[in-house]
């Protein structure tokens, strides 16, 4: 390479090196800026709203097992706002907290960092309609007063597992019925028209069955979906599984878990309900979206080459 030519890559080396330089400058200033225009208090981390979103029951219990999970969600993350919004049948209905939060947002004065964002966590177990269409209905009615990401379902995820096997333990399932040529289980969950729903609910059916030492699980439907409850305890018989579990695919009670159970041969778990794992599943679901929505770490600019 020649002398002249040299000269010309380090010339443009130190602009491009400038450059980065001044966008990373530029980038951090904005970042401390709200939407308004207002500077961010430093004081605190950048830590979105995580709204829970439940389905909701006209069963008195599910809002208070929905409760009793979201306490422990801020025992694990003290500092973190938490808060709840249902799809339908119970109140807060998330289109009411999600105005509120934009409205808070719209009209803060150089409020804490992240409370004009929110993340929304299904506390559902699977993708379906409301993850697909009725979340992200929800977060574009405030777009304009609310930055709104939406996180994966809870399921299918390890953690579902480790609450699922625990409820069916505390129902009366041994590790001797791992190796119990009678036994069987039956994972039992809403149901859904989407194939994608299906699917994930038959992938946590595989994982439960490799926790519990390869005893078949078979998942089933309250409804939109087949087999049934009823019938999937039947095809488990035709091979031999007498004794057959059902295992609570949902979080909370309700009409279809209530079904469900009333359906079980032998023993049926409770709803996952407030299990710790429930609660680190929540959370991890939020840290993934908000982890997904952070920009990429700009690149520590070299130091200028001297004159």
């Amino acid at each position: 390479m020649t002398e002249q030519a040299d000269r010309r890559e380090c010339t443009f080396d130190s602009t491009a090196q400038l450059l980065t330089r001044i966008t990373t400058q530029l980038g951090t200033q904005l970042h401390h800026l709200h939407r308004n225009g207002t500077r961010r208090h430093m004081s605190t981390p950048h830590r979105p709203t995580l709204v829970a979103v439940a389905h909701g029951s006209r069963d008195p219990r599910a809002l208070q097992t929905v409760t009793a999970l979201l306490e422990r969600v801020r025992e694990l993350r003290p500092g973190l706002r938490v808060r709840l919004g249902h799809i339908e049948l119970n109140a807060p209905l998330l289109t009411d907290t999600l105005d509120e939060l934009a409205d808070r947002a719209s009209g803060q004065d150089g409020g804490r960092e992240g409370e004009d964002e929110a993340v929304l966590v299904p506390l559902l177990l699977t993708r379906g309609y409301h993850v697909k269409h009725d979340l992200p209905a929800a977060s574009a009615a405030v777009r304009d007063r609310l930055r709104v990401r939406v996180a994966d379902p809870l399921g299918p995820h390890p953690l579902l597992v480790e609450a699922l096997a625990d409820r069916l333990t505390e129902a009366g399932w041994t590790a001797r019925d791992h190796a119990d040529g009678s036994a069987g289980v039956v994972l039992a969950a809403a149901g859904s028209r989407d194939p994608e729903s299906a699917a994930d609910t038959r992938r946590t059916a595989r994982l439960l069955s490799q926790r519990l030492g390869g005893v078949p699980v078979l998942p089933a439907y309250a409804s939109a979906a087949a087999p049934t409850v009823a019938q999937a305890v039947r095809a488990l018989a035709a091979r031999g599984r007498h004794r057959t579990a059902v295992a609570s695919c949902f979080t909370a009670p309700g009409l279809f878990a209530t079904r469900s159970a009333a359906a079980a041969p032998w023993i049926a778990a409770e709803p996952l309900g407030a299990h710790p794992a429930m609660a680190r599943l929540v959370l991890h679901r939020y840290d993934q979206a908000v982890a997904a929505a952070a920009p990429p770490a700009h690149p520590q600019p070299l130091e200028l080459a001297s004159a």
